[in-house]
């Protein structure tokens, strides 16, 4: 990034005029043709634009693969949305985003001409962040391609699908954010920044509760088969613990059905109904990742970049 950074003031001295915007994507992207006309006819209104990103489903890992499809279409359908409307800044994905050059130049000014934070594992999140608390606008951009139609201009990729990189994959996106994240960017802002921040945070804990969950999970389930078995013992809970279990309930079959509702609504109902089952896979996942994150972050080795395995596709997505 750095270097990209200096050769862009290079040429822009060389031709003797600034460029309007920095593009970011991955060279494995499918650019949507409607892109960069979103990109140039708002950018002078936001310092930051982001387009939603969907990933492209892999017939070979609808498990694995599939459960990216459910994440970003609930985040990137609903919580970049809500985020935005409580006035916090919106982090880029580092792909389908496009920063203004000004705020550019103003983040390169406060960090020795390094806009894009070399040390940091997340850096396209930080940058969107940065920007905000500048006090400039950042903007999510949801539009359909051709007016009634269902589908967004999006960034469209494959994502990992094999379960090792995506549990590294998810390690490197948490220990930049929650772990990393924490100690660069500290806690700014008004109530609805700061409180995206928490919940930008959460996924040690998340990770800690969902060990919690399904080992509590599993010795009731012992415990209902030995009953049903005929053993003498008996579960006692008390009514005041059921009636918490029962409301924790109902919002988790909330919280599922919203999930494969916006899955359906990027992905076809099919995808939508997959996506039930797949946030188990999902949950092991984000377990597996955390524990990774946290002890890469306590050994020192959190600035290791882990890559990922990019995937070109192999046809152009309807």
């Amino acid at each position: 990034m750095p270097h990209l950074y200096d050769a862009l003031v290079a040429h822009e001295t060389m031709v003797g005029r600034s460029a309007k915007a920095v593009v970011l994507h991955d060279a494995e992207d499918v650019v949507h043709p409607y892109e960069l006309r979103i990109f140039d006819a708002l950018i002078d209104r936001a310092a930051v634009i982001q387009l939603p990103v969907l990933p492209l489903p892999d017939p070979g890992s609808r498990w694995v693969s599939g459960h990216y499809c459910d994440e970003f279409a609930e985040a990137h359908m609903k919580e970049l949305v809500v985020r935005e409307a409580v006035g916090a800044a919106i982090p880029l994905a580092g792909v389908g985003c496009a920063i203004s050059r000004n705020p550019l130049a103003r983040l390169a000014a406060m960090a020795d001409g390094r806009p894009f934070a070399g040390s940091s594992m997340t850096e396209d999140y930080e940058v969107g962040l940065r920007i905000g608390a500048l006090g400039l606008k950042t903007m999510f951009v949801r539009i359909p391609a051709r007016p009634g139609e269902r589908g967004a201009v999006a960034s469209r990729g494959h994502f990992p699908s094999t379960f090792g990189c995506a549990v590294r994959q998810k390690a490197r996106w948490l220990g930049g954010i929650a772990l990393a994240g924490w100690d660069r960017l500290g806690w700014s802002g008004g109530l609805g920044e700061r409180w995206m921040r928490v919940r930008d945070r959460r996924g040690p804990l998340a990770a800690l509760l969902l060990v919690a969950a399904y080992g509590a999970a599993l010795l009731w389930s012992q415990i209902w088969l030995a009953e049903a078995l005929g053993a003498p013992i008996r579960a006692r809970l008390d009514p005041l613990l059921v009636t918490l279990l029962t409301i924790n309930a109902w919002l988790l079959a909330w919280r599922i059905l919203m999930r494969a509702c916006f899955t359906a609504a990027a992905y076809g109902f099919w995808e939508g109904l997959r996506s039930i089952p797949r946030l188990v896979i999902g949950n092991v996942i984000a377990m597996l990742a955390a524990a990774r994150a946290i002890s890469l972050h306590l050994g020192g080795g959190a600035k290791r970049w882990d890559k990922t395995r990019h995937i070109f596709p192999a046809e152009m997505p309807q």
